[in-house]
């Protein structure tokens, strides 16, 4: 599957019938590596084989066509970056230390972990802006929002409601470029820097929105990061913490546990468990903290607190 995305396989055929000639053409392709490849597709379902001719099914149409608005091709480039980490898993287990993986391209690496983070939040953010009450609020920080989903659908979801993504510089292009395809360019703006070294900046905000931000960092950095974030917001400002947290035995949910070890192939990360993020929630002076009950479709699930 990440062949076939990799080398535009369903997007060449998208709603159309191919034979293997000009699927080969189209691609600039060897032909017979091409049709052991869109066979083993068509075993798999992925594509449908009649005769001579090649097309998605609808599911791959749907998904894996770059032409469909719910193409989800970025996340799974970005599975294919990592490869070569999980491949190293057991030499990462006995040093401790990040494995040594070869680079694909900075761009293309970015593209890929940028956008494919739009795949999977544009899978979740709809229904989870929904269910979070923000009645009352006026500005939002969204820490390390890449391309801003969340911060899209929570204003789509609160007219009243205005927001600030806070990431890197090189993210910027990707961010503005998603709020544009939402109109929301007035309401929603990037303030460039990186949280673990700058001040965070475009407050003080009555909400703080970190998804998917503390499992990139070590508990001295998340501690550090929880404390800078409270001193940016209001006195009653509501802070969440959208992650994979683990269970306090940390062996569940099994989605975090395994994300655990992708962080340590990676970076000095990991998941963390509840009584943990609470504990550093205590720490910045957050009072109420409660567990939300959205949960996600890969356990995502959110840790919430008032600043005093």
């Amino acid at each position: 599957m990440q062949a076939g995305v990799r080398l535009g396989v369903f997007t060449a055929l998208d709603n159309k019938r191919l034979n293997l000639s000009d699927l080969t053409s189209n691609l600039q392709s060897d032909k017979c590596g091409t049709e052991l490849l869109v066979n083993a597709l068509s075993s798999m379902g992925l594509l449908v084989k009649e005769f001579e001719y090649y097309s998605n099914s609808v599911a791959a149409r749907d998904l894996l066509s770059q032409k469909s608005s719910r193409y989800m091709g970025h996340i799974i480039l970005h599975h294919h970056h990592i490869l070569d980490g999980w491949a190293q898993l057991n030499e990462v287990v006995k040093t401790g230390s990040p494995a040594e993986v070869r680079s694909y391209g900075e761009e293309t690496e970015r593209e890929s972990f940028l956008m494919g983070m739009f795949n999977l939040a544009m899978e979740i953010a709809p229904q989870l802006a929904s269910q979070v009450d923000l009645k009352g609020r006026k500005l939002l920080l969204d820490l390390g929002g890449g391309p801003g989903t969340y911060a899209i659908h929570f204003c789509l979801d609160n007219p009243e409601l205005e927001a600030v993504i806070y990431d890197r510089q090189t993210t910027e292009p990707f961010a503005r470029e998603t709020v544009k395809k939402f109109k929301l360019t007035k309401r929603i703006n990037f303030e460039k820097g990186d949280f673990n070294v700058d001040p965070i900046s475009g407050g003080p905000y009555d909400v703080a929105w970190l998804s998917h931000i503390l499992h990139s960092n070590g508990p001295d950095e998340c501690q550090a990061l929880i404390n800078k974030t409270v001193t940016d917001m209001k006195p009653g400002g509501l802070i969440m913490v959208h992650d994979f947290i683990l269970d306090n035995n940390k062996i569940a949910p099994e989605f975090a546990a395994l994300f655990s070890l992708n962080m340590l192939i990676h970076n000095s990360g990991r998941s963390y468990s509840e009584e943990e993020i609470v504990a550093m929630f205590e720490n910045a002076g957050i009072s109420d903290i409660h567990r939300h009950p959205f949960r996600g479709p890969n356990d995502s699930s959110i840790l919430c607190g008032t600043v005093v």
